[in-house]
């Protein structure tokens, strides 16, 4: 089971990480549309489409990777004083009451939602540059299957804390500021 936790949290943490990357192609981006804007006067056509669609896609791919790094927001406030054990039934709970429909619906109606702009070849309808979009919404079922396979690991992770009364460790993918802080101060 260990396994196959880590193999989906791998996968997770990878494609997280390439998308990453979009952050720098949006900050070019931008940085060069206000340059050609404003020292230039000649905005371009195409760079606020390319700025949306990267921010679009570094959001429904980052969702996989904040589930595996155990880095998305939650109120827990209660949640927090409760057993491992109990942490563990509840995560198992809400994953299967909210999780899983929210996350197969995406992936349901978004691979028809894709399905249908690569059947037409669709390109945004309010962009002068009148950009391909069938690509990039291909992202929204693919970030689906990869938030169900998530979840599955993050299922598997709960069985073994209410088995076992501790939280297997996560991959390690950075350090938090406050750690690396620590270290250099000892």
């Amino acid at each position: 089971m260990t396994q196959f936790i880590y193999a989906i949290e791998s996968l997770s943490v990878w494609v997280g990480r390439a998308f990453g990357w979009c952050i720098l192609v949006l900050t070019f981006s931008v940085s060069y549309e206000v340059f050609v804007r404003y020292a230039l006067n000649s905005p371009t056509v195409w760079a606020f489409d390319m700025m949306v669609q990267m921010y679009g896609a570094l959001f429904l791919m980052a969702g996989p990777y904040a589930l595996a790094q155990d880095t998305h927001v939650r109120g827990d406030v209660l949640y927090r004083l409760f057993s491992v054990r109990w942490q563990a039934r509840v995560d198992f709970i809400l994953y299967l009451l909210f999780f899983f429909p929210g996350i197969l619906a995406l992936f349901w109606f978004g691979w028809e939602i894709a399905a249908d702009s690569w059947r037409y070849k669709e390109v945004s309808w309010n962009s002068p540059a009148r950009i391909q979009i069938y690509f990039f919404k291909t992202l929204i079922p693919l970030a689906g299957f990869l938030l169900i396979l998530q979840g599955f690991a993050e299922l598997a992770r709960c069985w073994r804390a209410m088995q076992s009364g501790v939280w297997m460790d996560r991959l390690a993918d950075v350090k938090e500021t406050e750690d690396m802080l620590m270290e250099q101060s000892n």
